[in-house]
């Protein structure tokens, strides 16, 4: 018997208003602050993401899904919109409009990892990046969109956690700083850390084996290397997010989990019975879309998987709107009755009620009792004599009460009584 594969769901009619209510959060955010929609390919060329998210990662040596094609071309599943977007920017000229160009994006991406409550291989990501200015002005507006739109879901004791990890200037003197500091431990690292102590040393803090937790908590922290001009970019952010009263901590092992972050890295988090887990994140990637081919252009962006974030509703038992459903149930008795049922089906819904008809050959009982299990208020009933005497039956399921109307309006009095309610 087939089955989704593993780390797949099917999101089933009644999971959807929570998916329409978070679209509709993200719609109403991002047209707050001056986002527009932007959809990319469900696959890139591999060389995509082994160039901007870091061949020393996690995500490019285990989680991606990469495949060569018919025509011998090495391909990625998405594992991450940003850069996506980036090459979007670079291919259709995109640095020619006013900056910073403002975009977001609804996307599934495909991560080959254990599956465990909120994270799946193919999950669906949202998310935002402003491109063409390293003001941290817009570092502070990134972070309040964020904050913003999780209160507007309603998600209360948020906590933000902040870090900068420098540029290409003052980030080699802390890595090195950081490798002198992990090469006392070596014999008390994971085999993942000694790897990364070789290869990519900022990962090292963003290890969640529990005997590397200690060494990391007091490893070098990167702010105490940062370049004047990095200083004065953070200093200044923090002191936005204190004029728009965002609450934070800086937390010096912060460093995200791809590698073309610079300077700013954030997540948020809600606390939730004691324990937190974050629910979106992002920072600034000022070097990224040169790395790709373009002209040097700083950038940052946000990113949240829906799926966590509809985990998170649940566990706050946060109460989502229900989706409208339909208004009428037609129910018949008789061959005659039927085709009236057709009739009067087309005609409530080009007139914009939501409609179902009665289907085969069940009894009027039958079908009144599936108009009461869809939860649908009225249910029109025609049958022999509806027919011969021009009229029909209407039956409000809620209340347990019925009236009869005419037809010989064109249904108009149907229509007139149930927008009426």
């Amino acid at each position: 018997m087939y089955q989704a594969p593993r780390g797949t769901t099917d999101i089933l009619p009644q999971e959807q208003a929570y998916w329409r209510y978070v679209e509709q959060k993200i719609a109403n955010i991002c047209q707050l602050y001056g986002y527009e929609r932007i959809d990319v390919p469900a696959f890139e060329d591999a060389g995509l993401f082994s160039r901007s998210v870091g061949e020393g990662t996690d995500i490019v040596e285990k989680e991606m899904y990469t495949f060569e094609d018919r025509g011998g071309s090495k391909v990625t599943l998405i594992p991450e919109g940003t850069a996506s977007v980036c090459r979007a920017y670079i291919e259709h000229g995109l640095h020619n409009l006013p900056q910073p160009v403002k975009l977001y994006y609804l996307t599934s991406v495909f991560r080959y990892e254990r599956p465990q409550a909120g994270r799946f291989r193919q999950h669906h990501q949202f998310g935002y990046e402003a491109i063409g200015s390293d003001d941290p002005a817009l570092d502070a507006e990134i972070i309040d969109m964020a904050w913003q739109f999780f209160r507007s879901l309603n998600f209360h004791h948020l906590l933000l956690s902040l870090n900068s990890i420098g540029c290409k200037t003052c980030r080699p003197g802390y890595l090195a700083a950081l490798k002198d500091y992990y090469a006392k431990y070596t014999d008390k690292l994971c085999a993942d850390c000694k790897i990364r102590l070789a290869r990519n040393p900022l990962r090292l803090l963003d290890c969640k084996e529990r005997s590397c937790q200690p060494i990391a908590d007091s490893a070098p922290r990167s702010i105490d290397y940062l370049c004047q001009p990095c200083a004065e970019h953070f200093s200044q952010l923090q002191r936005y997010l204190g004029l728009l009263e965002i609450p934070f901590a800086v937390n010096h092992r912060l460093v995200r989990g791809l590698d073309y972050y610079t300077r700013t890295v954030f997540e948020v988090q809600p606390e939730v019975e004691g324990g937190q887990s974050t629910i979106g994140g992002g920072g600034r990637y000022d070097n990224l879309i040169e790395g790709l081919g373009g002209k040097p252009t700083p950038a940052l962006g946000f990113a949240t998987g829906i799926e966590r974030i509809i985990s998170n509703l649940k566990k706050q038992n946060i109460a989502v709107p229900p989706l409208l459903g339909p208004q009428v149930f037609i129910a018949y008795a008789g061959n005659d009755a039927k085709d009236e049922t057709i009739k009067l089906a087309s005609i409530l819904r080009r007139a914009g009620i939501a409609v179902i008809e009665a289907i085969g050959n069940k009894s009027l009982k039958a079908q009144l009792r599936q108009a009461n299990t869809l939860g649908i208020r009225h249910a029109v009933i025609i049958g022999d004599q509806e027919i011969k005497t021009g009229t029909v039956i209407l039956r409000d399921m809620t209340a347990a009460n019925q009236m009869t109307l005419p037809t010989n309006d064109n249904y108009a009095s149907i229509y007139t009584y149930i927008v009426s309610q």
